[in-house]
């Protein structure tokens, strides 16, 4: 697929959630977060996108940038960030966890996404700052 028109952050979403998907049933769940990363990293590579993964996300307090060690897992076109996990269950602070990443990086929608689940429709959680 090449994708070279401009597209919204729904779009990218879908973009996303498909590759998401195919990884999944590639790989199943029950490996390591960077496992699933690394292979989803590849296919939205495929898609000719601006991708950037592991991206730093700096805090900014007053007058000053403090470089936190904040980075979002996967960042797709400055506009959707993708936050993946391999747990259990997503809890509330994975919550708060993607939407600092969203306040930081003034994106408003991200995808927290649990790789660690039988169907991955039901790991895939959008959470959206503001109106998109």
């Amino acid at each position: 697929m090449n994708t070279k028109e401009i597209l919204n952050e729904n779009e990218l979403s879908k973009l996303a959630i498909d590759c998401a998907i195919k990884v999944h049933r590639n790989l199943g769940p029950g490996l390591l977060e960077s496992a699933y990363k690394e292979c989803l990293f590849y296919e939205l590579s495929k898609l000719n996108l601006f991708i950037e993964k592991e991206k730093p996300l700096p805090l900014l307090y007053e007058d000053i940038k403090l470089e936190c060690g904040y980075r979002s897992d996967i960042m797709i076109e400055n506009k959707l960030i993708l936050e993946l996990k391999s747990i259990e269950a997503i809890g509330p602070i994975h919550y708060a966890q993607t939407l600092t990443y969203l306040k930081l990086s003034n994106c408003k929608l991200a995808l927290l996404i649990n790789f660690n689940v039988l169907l991955l429709k039901d790991g895939i959680k959008r959470i959206i700052l503001g109106q998109l």
